[in-house]
């Protein structure tokens, strides 16, 4: 018992320098996929998190939840339409994006933080704390014809005093990737939770944006897990994107990652949110767990 005890002081000892560097910086979370639906792993990213803040981190948790939105349109008897890879959203799949997304799983995720002992507060336009404004997202078919998304949107600014304001106090905001209207109309817009991070965490100045899914990091072989790559700096990526070796889901994610790094966002880490305490062990450990990549060398 001796032993283990020093094996765990050990621990807290190699994190200490880690603690010490991230005390009082913005770090901004997603978390989606499949993962939302993981309680366990939930669970574990839930306490990560808590603990982040514990030690005098600035937590901000950003989400999705495209499963619990298809069950939910498949209970109301819509079909869900997807182009190019987005959710089409009529006025009935928008409903039901803000009672999922906005209402829910926010609620929900700020009570479980709540529960394992931190303060967190939902910030959503369905609680008249929105602070996601955006335009309509239009895409190009090969024809360069206009496609509409209906109420599908893009962010176009984000309200960061709310955010900073609770960061500074110990709460950790919540925030579906819901957006208003820009225009002031009230429209709501259902958004992209990853483009959602990305400008959340551009307009923080975020030192860190992780991204917790169910894949493990940036793989030169999308199948083989083995091929992760621990570190890569911008102009890796590039070139990876560029020669092929990123493909699929990853490359939406890398070119959100490389425009991140550009608004001055230091590093951007993608983990597996199923690992036990992945968000830990990335941050506050040498080794690290995922994919960190980061800007240029000067």
């Amino acid at each position: 018992m001796m032993k283990q005890a020093m094996e765990k002081a050990d621990v807290l000892i190699e994190a200490m320098k880690w603690i010490r560097q991230h005390r009082g910086t913005i770090t901004v979370i997603k978390v989606g996929g499949s993962l939302m639906e993981d309680s366990a792993a939930m669970m574990h990213t839930l306490l990560d998190i808590v603990f982040m803040e514990t030690v005098g981190m600035k937590p901000v948790l950003v989400h999705g939840g495209g499963a619990a939105i298809s069950t939910a349109m498949s209970s109301a008897g819509i079909e869900p339409r997807f182009v190019q890879g987005r959710r089409y959203t009529d006025d009935a799949s928008l409903e039901i994006v803000k009672n999922v997304l906005g209402k829910e799983i926010c609620c929900g995720l700020a009570e479980q933080i709540r529960t394992f002992g931190g303060q967190a507060q939902p910030l959503s336009v369905c609680f008249d704390s929105n602070v996601l404004y955006g335009e309509k997202l239009f895409l190009e078919d090969e024809n360069k014809n206009q496609i509409d998304l209906g109420l599908v949107g893009t962010v176009t600014r984000v309200d960061t005093s709310e955010i900073l304001y609770l960061c500074d106090r110990g709460i950790v905001p919540v925030i579906p990737s819901i957006a208003l209207m820009e225009d002031g109309s009230g429209q709501a817009l259902n958004i992209n939770a990853d483009t959602a991070a990305t400008a959340i965490a551009k307009e923080l100045h975020a030192e860190k944006l992780v991204y917790v899914s169910e894949v493990n990091g940036v793989r030169t072989d999308p199948n083989d897990p083995n091929s992760m790559i621990d570190s890569i700096t911008a102009e890796k990526a590039r070139e990876m994107l560029a020669s092929g070796c990123i493909v699929g889901g990853m490359i939406p994610k890398i070119q959100a990652c490389l425009e991140t790094l550009e608004r001055g966002v230091q590093k951007i880490h993608i983990i597996n949110g199923r690992l036990r305490h992945s968000l830990l062990l990335e941050i506050f450990t040498s080794l690290g767990v995922g994919t960190e990549i980061t800007q240029d060398a000067r």
